[in-house]
């Protein structure tokens, strides 16, 4: 029986919880990530539902590492901005967000990042459709489609916010 296996796969970055709940079925079913890159996924067997996957856009940050391994939590790796980590469930609960308020500030995060990447794309792109070489409309679809990822950030958020005014 292999006990590894590689899994390439695109995830839109709206879909990053969609991603976390695939990676949490893998590991039910005895495969849990073991590495992260582009576009690949790299799993190990594992004994069904013995670990927890989460993961979240976080800069690299050496003491956030340490923090985490102090919790139990092992880390995987990181794909861009993107950090992700394994727990046993033995270990008790695993989550990286404890309220709605750090799980808005995580959305406010990608929110930021896709605003600032989709709005250099769109100067970029504008640039580019007055150059003689015309490739401009590569960064304005670019721009076009991380606007689309921020509406959808922004509409998971607005979805929170309105959870966290129910509970007030």
């Amino acid at each position: 029986m292999e006990n590894r296996k590689t899994i390439r796969k695109w995830v839109w970055v709206w879909d990053f919880d969609k991603e976390e709940e695939w990676l949490n079925e893998m590991a039910m079913n005895g495969w849990v990530l073991e590495s992260v890159g582009l576009c690949t996924y790299n799993f190990v067997r594992c004994e069904p539902g013995e670990y927890s996957v989460r993961l979240e856009m976080h800069p690299y940050d050496e003491s956030y590492l340490a923090f985490m391994r102090e919790t139990g939590a092992e880390y995987v790796g990181r794909m861009m901005l993107w950090i992700y980590f394994r727990k046993k469930t033995a270990d008790g609960p695993f989550d990286l967000f404890s309220d709605i308020d750090s799980k808005i500030s995580h959305l406010d995060r990608i929110g930021k990042m896709l605003a600032a990447v989709g709005g250099a794309n769109l100067v970029i792109g504008i640039a580019n459709t007055l150059s003689p070489a015309r490739l401009g409309w590569v960064n304005l679809l670019c721009a076009t489609l991380l606007m689309y990822a921020l509406g959808r950030i922004q509409g998971k958020k607005e979805a929170l916010e309105k959870e966290r005014r129910l509970h007030e």
